[in-house]
């Protein structure tokens, strides 16, 4: 007996293929501000993007590399693609009135896991012991809580331009500054039961956004317009900010991954790539 899909289940396993998650902060835009309109966009904070994946509302997105580390039986990585930076990233920072090693209490985002594992991180090698507290990302309620705020995406880009005397520490930095190899918060995943050929239409696609972004100044300064139309930011810092955090995922950038992942992940193997 052969069992026929119905045309509705045929609708959504193609949808499912067609769907790429994107993060819901400025540090996608270039990949995804041009797509093509053939592909459906899931918009979501980082570590709701993990639980899409999983649940294939889409083919491919980008997670965070803590959450990776914790799915890796089920998810790999493709290549060329990454949340990254080379040192200060400016959208994953600590607030506080006092240094880190003044602070009692931390406020951790409940939006993302690779910042809150880096920032436990970075307690540790300083050997500090404040209390953590997990709580939704209003750096304002936060700070009424706690010393401390770890904030990131957008919020933390609007909040150090509006209360810049709070900004303790960027948390991109503070990895180069301990390890020496750059950061990579989030890593572009698919699950490892999907046809490969599938994900790397997908691939294709962000990758084709990306070299246009990278090559072609009259896309880029298009992108970073669109971009600051959409932000609280100026033209200016737009034009920096993309200068601080990258979408490409090159060989420095995999040693730094590859240290998070071992080092702060427990994640001993490191990644796998699809291809």
């Amino acid at each position: 007996m052969v069992v026929q899909e119905s045309k509705s289940t045929k609708r959504k396993f193609q949808s499912w293929k067609s769907t790429i998650g994107r993060v819901a902060f400025r540090n996608c835009d270039p990949l995804f501000l041009t797509i093509d309109q053939e592909w459906n966009v899931i918009s979501a904070p980082p570590s709701w993007l993990t639980g899409h994946l999983l649940r294939r509302d889409c083919i491919l997105a980008p997670i965070p590399a803590a959450d990776y580390a914790k799915n890796s039986d089920e998810l790999a990585l493709v290549p060329d693609l990454g949340i990254c930076s080379k040192g200060e990233v400016g959208s994953v920072i600590l607030f506080g009135k006092k240094p880190l090693n003044e602070m009692k209490s931390i406020a951790l985002p409940s939006d993302s896991s690779s910042s809150v594992a880096l920032m436990k991180y970075i307690i540790s090698v300083y050997k500090l012991s404040p209390s953590l507290v997990v709580m939704g990302p209003d750096i304002n309620q936060m700070l009424e809580s706690c010393d401390g705020a770890l904030i990131i995406g957008d919020r933390a880009l609007n909040s150090a331009k509006n209360q810049p005397d709070l900004v303790v520490m960027d948390l991109g930095l503070e990895w180069q500054k301990i390890t020496g190899k750059p950061m990579v918060f989030g890593v572009f995943a698919a699950r490892k039961d999907t046809p490969v050929q599938d994900v790397k239409i997908a691939h294709k696609e962000l990758l084709s956004q990306l070299v246009k972004f990278e090559t072609d100044y009259q896309h880029r300064s298009h992108v970073i317009e669109l971009s600051a139309m959409r932000s609280n930011l100026s033209l200016d810092r737009m034009e920096r900010y993309f200068g601080e955090v990258f979408n490409r995922l090159d060989d420095t950038h995999v040693d730094g991954l590859q240290k998070f992942l071992q080092e702060v992940c427990n994640l001993n193997d490191g990644a796998e790539f699809l291809w």
